[in-house]
């Protein structure tokens, strides 16, 4: 991949390229990754008229991801008790993610309709009225959070109900000194009855947060007067490190206060873009974290910008299967290996 880097400030100083660190992917004991959010059904409809049942949510698809990386993520949400949850369950301790921070349910699986178009983008209504996701409380959540996470990604679905998305905050606010946060709002239009307080939720997170991943069609959403580069460089003054700024097939904008690159997408067939935008941001805190690297350490901008390119390769290849399907991968010395 090319990318290019411009510097912002001339008060900000150089960051020579580090050595991987990397002695294990997976944290060490007591220093776990947290995913809180969603577990989903996407009911994706088929050309000729039928659907078919994939599992996923923003959460959801960002565990497996870390799972499948190797990093033991543990997943907080809600299960149903149904054969969807059942299922859910089921892909999350393949995937290699821990269940420990899951509380069971009798209420239904919450699920999505989606529809692909012609060029894999997807479009998608939700229904989340007494169901599984939402019913999270913020007792539950702290309980079920690990104690000194190295890391916490929150965002998706999982934001925009109540109370689950008081119980999310609660986590993000109350996160250790040596928890970097990350948040990807990944904003669904219709999903909150109160559009002024999701959007007012989202952005307040996302100043508390570390590294903020969002979508030029996030920040459209949340900022509609403004560009979404104009809006990730405000975001920049208002707490956030690191902002990535995905563009689809364009690829990546990565911005920190005082740099900027450009991560160019992979060159890949595309099925459809179904979890993409989620295996991105839980790639990226997955190799950061495989590196060796943590909070303290979001001023190296040229190891921000390597993992980028990494994570953009691990959506590029979760967009040629069709659902949210992220690859395999384990990382041998300093590279990453591909299993499928």
């Amino acid at each position: 991949m090319v990318r290019r880097c411009e510097e912002q400030s001339t008060n900000v100083p150089s960051a020579a390229p580090a050595p991987s660190r990397f002695g294990g992917a997976v944290p060490p004991a007591g220093r776990a990754i947290a995913v809180a959010g969603e577990a989903i059904v996407d009911f994706v409809l088929e050309p000729g008229g039928g659907t078919t049942p994939h599992l996923g949510g923003g959460s959801f698809n960002a565990a497996r991801t870390l799972g499948r990386l190797g990093l033991r993520p543990v997943f907080i949400g809600r299960l149903s008790s149904d054969r969807y949850g059942r299922a859910l369950r089921g892909a999350l301790e393949e995937s290699g993610v821990s269940l420990d921070g899951v509380i069971e349910t009798d209420d239904p699986t919450t699920f999505a309709r989606v529809e692909v178009d012609a060029r894999g983008a997807t479009s998608c209504r939700f229904y989340i009225e007494g169901t599984s996701m939402a019913g999270l409380l913020p007792e539950e959540a702290r309980a079920a959070m690990p104690d000194r996470a190295v890391a916490l990604r929150v965002g998706g679905l999982g934001l925009a109900a109540e109370p689950q998305a008081s119980a999310i905050a609660t986590l993000v606010r109350e996160a250790g000194p040596e928890t970097l946060v990350l948040v990807d709002p990944n904003c669904r239009d219709g999903v909150a009855r109160a559009r002024i307080a999701y959007c007012e939720r989202l952005r307040d997170l996302m100043c508390l947060a570390d590294v903020v991943k969002a979508s030029e069609e996030d920040l459209a959403y949340l900022d509609p007067d403004r560009t979404p580069y104009q809006t990730a460089r405000a975001l920049l003054d208002r707490g956030p490190a690191v902002v990535l700024l995905t563009n689809g097939s364009r690829g990546a904008t990565v911005l920190t206060a005082g740099y900027e690159g450009l991560v160019e997408a992979p060159s890949v067939d595309v099925v459809d873009t179904i979890g993409a935008g989620d295996a991105f941001g839980a790639a990226w805190l997955g190799g950061w974290m495989a590196d060796g690297f943590g909070r303290q350490d979001l001023g190296d901008f040229e190891a921000v910008l390597r993992t980028a390119e990494f994570a953009a390769l691990v959506a590029g290849r979760t967009s040629e299967r069709a659902g949210a399907e992220p690859p395999r991968a384990a990382k041998v010395d300093a590279e990453w290996c591909f299993a499928c």
